[in-house]
């Protein structure tokens, strides 16, 4: 039988531990103002985050992980401290959809940390320009739902910015239904983000039938406008009904239990491979037989998996698409190059829009 140790002991214990690894965080603080000193030493003046580097770093620690925190918890700690260490350097300014309250803020902080400077920003548009003109060091977009697809505001942009992918972020959204009033029968109208409302439309017409549902810019928006009214609700995340004061009415809505949001960061920094990365492409191969032919024959012959593909109107004459395509490995690979290499000389324009590590989830 294992003896049971006294709870002063344990506590005795738990003092010292927090002494040394107050002392360990310390001291590697002191280590990354070093390398930010060491850094400019050698001129580089842009920005010190490395979305490589910080990807390898968090893989190694999930590796190392001997619980009993779980990976996600260790991630999480660790990514914490990054930042922190991060801002000593130099502070980061990231642009988000905001309102602030919005899961593009939430998947800044999972992706950044909570000591980046966030910048909240009104429409995608405006994050893709507050980062090409320097306002800020990167921008977090939405680019695609699990249940409702792509984000074609995204995509659409990418046809003419010159900004890099740089990262991606993977969010788990649940949405909550928030609101002052205590019960649905008060509710006579629900705000939310067009997105939100279209992934809990079941639940909507099975408890809330023949109410009024109002699509706003985001579900922060809907969030402060229920805030308003004591007959309005919203369909939101948590972080909003904290920072709205809402009551939270009922909790998970969402209609597909696994709905998650993929974000992408937007910046001018090409990564350098990780041995886990993706690459985006933009393709255009006019109107022509055989189109889809031409781009899948590449990767198929170097064997490069696809992740996913998606057309959009090109918008420079009628019944021509551009497709955008997501496949495993960096454009630095060996075998990612040649098909890419292939590939340019099988369409009328490539565009390469980043190559970044894959998501720590």
């Amino acid at each position: 039988m294992t003896a049971i140790i006294p709870l002063s002991e344990l506590r005795d214990r738990i003092d010292s531990i927090d002494r040394q690894l107050l002392q360990l965080i310390n001291q590697r603080a002191e280590c990354a103002i070093e390398v930010a000193r060491t850094k400019m030493a050698e001129g580089e003046t842009g920005s010190f985050y490395r979305a490589d580097r910080e990807a390898q770093v968090l893989r190694k620690i999930k590796e190392l992980n001997p619980g009993p925190l779980s990976d996600d918890a260790s991630v999480h700690l660790f990514r914490e401290l990054m930042s922190a260490c991060l801002a000593l350097e130099k502070p980061l300014e990231v642009a988000f959809l905001g309102p602030v309250g919005t899961f593009t803020q939430q998947a800044t902080f999972k992706h950044f940390g909570h000591a980046v400077k966030g910048i909240p920003v009104a429409t995608i548009p405006e994050i893709f320009l507050a980062v090409e003109t320097g306002h800020c060091q990167f921008g977090v977009v939405p680019v695609e739902n699990s249940t409702e697809g792509v984000i074609a505001h995204t995509l659409d942009r990418f046809m003419t910015t010159s900004l890099q992918i740089c990262g991606e972020v993977e969010i788990r959204v649940h949405q909550n239904l928030l609101g002052k009033m205590d019960s649905l029968t008060a509710i006579n109208e629900v705000y939310s983000h067009q997105q939100s409302l279209a992934q809990c439309r079941q639940w909507l017409n099975s408890y809330l039938p023949g109410v009024p549902c109002t699509a706003v810019s985001s579900n922060a928006e809907a969030a402060r406008l229920a805030s308003l009214d004591h007959n309005k609700a919203a369909i939101a995340g948590l972080m909003a009904a904290e920072l709205y004061e809402l009551n939270i009415i009922e909790q998970h809505i969402e209609d597909e239990s696994n709905n998650t949001t993929r974000f992408i960061v937007i910046g001018k920094q090409q990564p350098a491979s990780t041995g886990l990365d993706k690459t985006s492409i933009l393709v255009s191969t006019g109107n022509q037989a055989g189109a889809l032919h031409k781009i899948l024959g590449p990767f198929a012959e170097y064997g490069i998996s696809m992740a996913h593909i998606e057309s959009r109107p090109s918008r420079q004459g009628l019944w021509e698409y551009v497709f955008f395509i997501d496949i495993d490995g960096h454009r630095d690979d060996p075998d990612v190059a040649k098909a890419l290499e292939t590939l340019q000389n099988n369409v009328k324009m490539l565009k390469i829009l980043g190559s970044y590590p894959k998501a720590v989830i």
